[in-house]
């Protein structure tokens, strides 16, 4: 494997910023395409256990993988730029969104913009997708893994940590009779791991403390950093798993915004690069423009994007130097390979649930017991099929960029939008 330098992996994080559309799913698969399968930077089976481990993070598992692959290349230099820039872009275009939206009302043109970039990242999912299940599922017991965690998460809304969690009893059970790997590994230091630990927690902290010092501890301000970051403390399983979460406090329990609000911010969300939690940018932004005082719109979003992605690096710069010495020893390996196929199930989830809502117009959920089904209404959108099928023929059959593709379905969208 090829070590890049240091102005390489900076343009190519910046690249992957701008691109990163589609959530978990899309980022992942773009950071797979970016730095596994077309640069050779990182080995397969090291971004996979990687992801194995992200995913037990709380928080953006998608950002601190991120973050992980540039401390991978180039330490914590390399980390910092990985994921402040895997996050910068996206963030930058929902600060200007949620300006324009408190400013203008509702913006039509931004869905019309981002409805063929939307069927480009289907088409970039569904490629991702193949790939990882080839190179990750092994054997039936991977297969009959992520066959599981799909049904659990799609069909049943199972808890997300309960799932790994099961996954990962399944492997370790299975790979405790194994054999220790003889090769020795140079131990990590805890004691350096609780001091950058400790010093990420003070980084963390320092927005919320400051702001209670000079707005006072009851102020909004205050009080929105404290939630959010208790929230980035405890969250598992993504965006999708604290969504609701977020929406309940803020709409009913603090009265930030309004439902239609809220929904706002999620298709603003959902049509930015960046991950899906940027929505907490815009809760963020909303509920400071209400604060009384100058800036508060900038404040409350810079505040929750703070205490939002600050524990990414406190968990990656912690935990990361100790990863391939716990992966070698044979239990947690197997526990680890058991988790990499449930991770599967969770990504084709993830894929199906967005392919439910790009192609079609209304997706409602249907509860029958304990089963949750997905009903799509008001017809199949073929236009975005098509498109779909069209950027996978020229993702894998021409030597187009993902830039240039999602370029052409972005124009694509505008034109199909305006012209109707």
């Amino acid at each position: 494997m090829t070590r890049p330098s240091l102005s390489a992996l900076t343009r190519s994080f910046w690249r992957i910023g701008w691109l990163s559309f589609g959530g978990p799913a899309g980022q992942i698969a773009q950071m797979q395409r970016e730095l596994v399968d077309g640069r050779g930077w990182i080995e397969q089976a090291a971004f996979l256990r990687a992801l194995n481990f992200c995913m037990l993070l709380p928080g953006p598992e998608a950002q601190q993988l991120a973050t992980w692959c540039g401390w991978r290349l180039h330490g914590v230099r390399g980390g910092l730029i990985a994921g402040g820039l895997f996050v910068l872009p996206g963030a930058a275009v929902m600060a200007l969104l949620t300006w324009a939206y408190l400013s203008f009302g509702t913006l039509p043109w931004v869905a019309a913009l981002f409805y063929g970039v939307q069927a480009v990242v289907l088409a970039v999912v569904a490629q991702a997708l193949l790939r990882i299940a080839q190179r990750a599922l092994h054997g039936v017991q991977g297969w009959a893994l992520a066959v599981t965690a799909f049904v659990a998460l799609f069909f049943f809304d199972a808890p997300f940590p309960l799932v790994v969690l099961a996954a990962a009893l399944i492997g370790g059970w299975r790979g405790r009779g194994n054999l220790h790997d003889p090769t020795p590994l140079p131990p990590a230091s805890w004691r350096a791991s609780l001091a950058t630990a400790l010093g990420w927690g003070a980084v963390w902290a320092a927005p919320i403390l400051m702001s209670a010092l000079v707005f006072g501890p009851a102020h909004p301000l205050t009080q929105i950093g404290s939630f959010f970051a208790r929230m980035a403390a405890v969250t598992f399983g993504g965006a999708y798993a604290a969504l609701s979460y977020v929406a309940q406090h803020a709409v009913e329990g603090q009265g930030w915004l309004t439902p239609a609000q809220m929904l706002d911010g999620l298709g603003l969300a959902e049509t930015t690069p960046g991950p899906l939690v940027l929505v907490f940018q815009f809760v963020g932004g909303i509920a400071g423009a209400g604060f009384g005082i100058a800036g508060g719109l900038w404040l409350g979003m810079g505040m929750v994007l703070w205490v939002t992605f600050a524990p990414s690096f406190l968990w990656i710069f912690t935990l990361a130097p100790h990863l391939d010495r716990l992966t070698a020893r044979p239990a947690l390996a197997a526990a680890l390979a058991a988790i990499t196929a449930a991770v599967v199930g969770v990504m084709a989830n993830l894929a199906v649930w967005f392919a439910l809502h790009v192609l079609f117009a209304e997706v409602d959920a249907l509860r029958v017991g304990p089963l949750r089904l997905w009903v799509p209404s008001g017809g199949f959108d073929w236009v975005a099929g098509a498109l779909a099928l069209a950027a996978l023929l020229l993702l894998t059959r021409t030597r187009l960029g993902m830039g240039a593709v999602l370029g052409l379905g972005a124009l694509a969208g505008v034109l199909i939008n305006y012209a109707g």
